[in-house]
């Protein structure tokens, strides 16, 4: 019964009583407990019967006035939530309990929520492929020996699933935008500040490189969760507020023909590619065009190199502070990746990162002047298709060997060095059926135009009524 419907329809009939919450809670754990042991995307779940009285509990309300009231979310490992672990599917930290909320966690409980448990991660949230040593990996929704993608993979493949409604993620190096590409799904990573977040501890001289983010089968889904979070907190002097809600982006036809798009490619043939993957994104944005959109083939002259140099430094400083922050007394009992991250980041002085700094700024210097003549940039949302869930991280693409364990990411930091809002859109599948999306990437702050683009794309191609074999 629930299977076809919107959240927005979900809502409803919750707020009409035409439907329980208990309903609602076991319909999901029901999918959780068919589908779950094969794709092992949540992780540490709350015991079913207390999952299911909060929900009585719900039902029992008279007035029904929160927004969330009796949606069921599981959150991504990396993020605290009150009476469940946060273990970031690291051994060192298996028993690790928090003691207070993430600050939108608390925000999604206020809006009635129901927490049911989380989802899985990369270990330590490092690398772009959910799997670590405490949960295992994380299997693709359309071939279950293949990669999620990640960090986020537990999130994207649960609402592949049909799992989850909607869910969180976090977003440094694409940990959002390529799980979605692999799920055939939409990823959103929000300009930096958007959502709020609790920097204390945090060496505020560095920049935002990781922010919350979300996935949903459709941007209208999505809309509902993002507008109860976003906004100006306290407790964090970067949030900020948007003048506008996101459910309320719907544009007409023309409207959205007037949007003129960059297509970026494979930046000049600086960035390693799969070929279909390239041939799969310019057939959609021909599907754009025949439909009036502006599709312009760009030769940008940002230089790859200063872009990757200035990134490299940054994320090697922050995650090395981040796990000096966790108190790790074992650094060898670490992940390769998360050691390649530590060792570099401990070497970085100061004028590394006013160097750094430096070469971010040239790089904004030369999108702004991009961003004058287009509403969005376009990038492929991966490098390579879904490959062996077994493995840590590609070596190779198309042959052409990988100089670092993330190179394979680097697709993404355009938007995560610029801090650009960035939705990964689904754009179809390869002859294996394995799918892929694209990155539309929006000015700073311009969050709202940018779900405008992605509702009427979804409302066009209806990418979301698409659904894996392996749940039908």
């Amino acid at each position: 019964m629930l299977e076809n419907q919107s959240v927005k329809e979900i809502q409803n009939n919750i707020k009409s009583r035409q439907i329980s919450i208990k309903e609602i809670v076991e319909y999901y754990l029901d999918r959780i407990e068919k589908f779950n042991p094969d794709l092992n995307a949540i992780v540490l779940q709350k015991n079913r019967e207390l999952i299911i009285k909060e929900a009585i509990e719900k039902d029992n309300i008279k007035e029904i006035d929160k927004p969330l009231n009796g949606l069921p979310i599981a959150i991504k490992d990396l993020t605290d939530v009150e009476g469940i672990k946060t273990t970031y599917g690291f051994p060192g930290s298996k028993n690790n309990q928090p003691k207070k909320n993430s600050l939108f966690v608390n925000r999604l409980i206020e809006k009635g929520v129901i927490i049911i448990g989380k989802t899985n991660t990369a270990e330590l949230g490092v690398g772009g492929h959910t799997i670590n040593r405490l949960f295992g990996p994380t299997s693709n929704v359309y071939d279950l020996s293949k990669s999620a993608g990640g960090s986020s993979g537990g999130a994207s493949s649960a609402v592949a699933a049909g799992l989850l409604p909607f869910a969180d993620g976090t977003d440094q190096m694409g940990s959002c935008r390529g799980p979605a590409a692999y799920a055939n799904i939409y990823g959103f990573r929000p300009t930096p500040g958007l959502i709020p977040s609790d920097r204390s501890g945090q060496n505020l001289n560095l920049p935002i490189l990781t922010t919350p983010g979300f996935f949903a089968r459709n941007p209208k889904d999505m809309s509902i969760l993002v507008d109860e979070i976003v906004g100006i907190d306290s407790f964090d002097k970067f949030s900020f507020d948007l003048d506008g809600s996101f459910k309320n982006q719907n544009i007409s036809e023309k409207e959205f023909s007037s949007f003129k798009i960059g297509w970026l490619s494979n930046m000049n043939g600086n960035y390693i590619v799969e070929k279909d993957i390239l041939e799969i994104c310019e057939t959609k944005l021909k599907d754009l065009e025949k439909i009036n959109l502006r599709v312009e083939n760009l030769k940008p002259k940002i230089n790859t190199d200063i872009l990757w140099k200035s990134w490299t430094t940054l994320r090697a400083k922050s995650i090395y502070e981040d796990t000096l922050a966790m108190n790790i007394s074992d650094i060898s009992s670490m992940t390769y990746q998360a050691i390649w991250e530590y060792n570099k980041g401990k070497e970085i002085k100061a004028e590394d990162l006013k160097i750094a700094l430096d070469q971010k700024q040239e790089c904004l210097n030369q999108i702004n002047l991009i961003f004058e003549n287009f509403d969005f940039l376009v990038l492929p949302s991966a490098q390579i298709f879904p490959f062996d869930k077994n493995v840590q991280f590609p070596k190779n693409i198309s042959d052409k060997e990988l100089d670092t364990y993330h190179r394979w990411l680097e697709v993404f930091v355009l938007s995560s060095l610029l801090e650009l809002p960035t939705m990964t859109i689904p754009v179809g599948f390869n002859k294996n059926g394995m799918p892929i999306g694209m990155q539309i990437i929006g000015k700073n702050k311009d969050d709202l135009k940018l779900f405008s683009f992605a509702s009427r794309y979804e409302d066009i191609f209806n990418f979301s009524k698409i659904k894996p074999k392996f749940i039908n």
